[in-house]
């Protein structure tokens, strides 16, 4: 059976208990960019890991030790599989913020003689352009590409900042925000022709894109279980060991777990959930990606159709097929959250959404201060129904038609359609 789609609603100031928690209004949730519900295949495997399998896996010398050791192990071939890997080129890390700072700092500290140039992108994770800003205030320098209206960086301008002071380029797989998904194939064989390490965010693409390290020649590639139907506090750094070796230096000292890349007690239970959700994606995300591409072009289709100044962010063709951002003119931003309140949506990046400034990835793109703040992110999902999508297109029509009727003369809006 299934398991529920809906998301609780929720009054901060309350402490509020499972029986009040059920009893509140729930509304759809459209937000798996910010995280996914477990799937209940997930579950089961985690389970038993709280209460029976609850030994350390680093716990060489009983069968406590050695179940939860077994547990990691067959984790890590399932996490390998799905990247095209092999299961000694897997870290287990607390998550995709973990392994990018691993992947960035670790690679910067540990090629530091070699040079001290890095490349990245304006739409890329907090996680990675904050790794490259402390990375700048050590004395590297780094060259952040542009991104077009559409998007996307161009290669040719990827081609032109490799220098030989150039040790490593990170771009994401697929776009957080936009859901707009990057060459990094073309990026990868760039990177190798040159000598120069290439890291790849995979966190967003893992759960619907086909990844092979070898084809698309990625050195280091970033994933985080919450994201792709697993428990969050369980994510993977994909680490090359061959054609090149690449060396890392650890962010975090200490007993040595993880090839030494990675210290700290193994979290069993979340690497095991991560593990199955990991398999499932192998043998369902192409299924579920038809799936919900449909889905998504309705939401996108019965949307437009019915507001005029709506358009949406990024390019279309190379996308997610679960996301759908849209940017809706002459719309109060701030207000639009209030009046969708039956939907669990994001206006931005779950990850800095408390922040007051609006997306830079979005602005990146070239959109005003205003638009940007009144753009909405749709993100689809395994359980997302039918039923859900015409609910979803009725509030929000109805959101934004409210809006415009009590403030019908709003700051106009530029028209960044591509």
């Amino acid at each position: 059976m299934l398991p529920s789609r809906e998301v609780r609603r929720y009054n901060p100031r309350i402490l509020f208990s499972g029986e009040i928690w059920a009893t509140m209004e729930q509304p759809i949730y459209l937000d798996s960019h910010s995280t996914t519900s477990c799937d209940p295949r997930v579950i089961d495997v985690m389970l038993p890991m709280f209460h029976e399998s609850f030994g350390n896996a680093a716990s060489r010398t009983h069968t406590f030790g050695w179940a939860a050791e077994a547990h990691v192990e067959q984790a890590r071939g399932n996490v390998a599989r799905l990247i095209g890997g092999d299961p000694s080129e897997i870290v287990f890390t607390s998550g995709a913020t973990e392994s990018n700072n691993l992947a960035v700092r670790g690679v910067a500290d540990a090629y530091s003689r070699k040079g001290r140039h890095l490349v990245t992108c304006a739409t890329e994770h907090p996680s990675v352009l904050d790794s490259f800003h402390r990375l700048e205030r050590s004395g590297w320098t780094t060259t952040i590409l542009p991104v077009n209206s559409k998007g996307h960086f161009d290669i040719d301008a990827l081609e032109q900042a490799l220098n030989r002071e150039t040790v490593l380029v990170s771009l994401m797989y697929a776009n957080n925000e936009t859901g707009v998904v990057n060459p990094v194939e073309k990026a990868g064989h760039l990177c190798h022709e040159r000598g120069i390490l290439f890291h790849c965010d995979a966190t967003q693409a893992a759960a619907w894109l086909p990844i092979d390290v070898e084809k698309m020649q990625i050195d280091l590639l970033s994933l985080t279980a919450h994201k792709m139907y697993g428990p969050k506090g369980a994510g993977a750094l994909y680490v090359r060991r061959r054609s090149p070796r690449v060396r890392l230096t650890p962010l975090i000292d200490g007993g040595g777990h993880e090839k030494g890349m990675r210290s700290g007690t193994l979290n069993t239970a979340g690497i095991a959930g991560f593990g199955e959700a990991a398999r499932i994606a192998v043998e369902e995300k192409a299924d579920d990606s038809e799936r919900v591409r449909i889905l998504r072009d309705r939401l996108a289709d019965g949307i437009l159709k019915g507001l005029k100044d709506a358009w949406i962010n990024g390019d279309m063709e190379t996308r997610l097929p679960n996301n759908l951002n849209l940017a809706l003119g002459n719309v109060n931003g701030e207000a639009l959250p209030g009046h969708m309140r039956e939907l669990a949506v994001s206006s931005g990046s779950a990850c800095s959404s408390a922040l007051p400034h609006p997306s830079h990835v979005l602005k990146a793109m070239g959109l005003d201060d205003e638009l940007a703040h009144s753009s909405i992110r749709f993100g689809l999902h395994r359980f997302t129904t039918d039923e859900d999508i015409s609910t979803a297109i009725e509030v929000t029509l109805r959101a934004v038609s409210t809006l415009r009727e009590q403030d019908p003369h709003p700051p106009p809006h530029k028209d960044h359609r591509p």
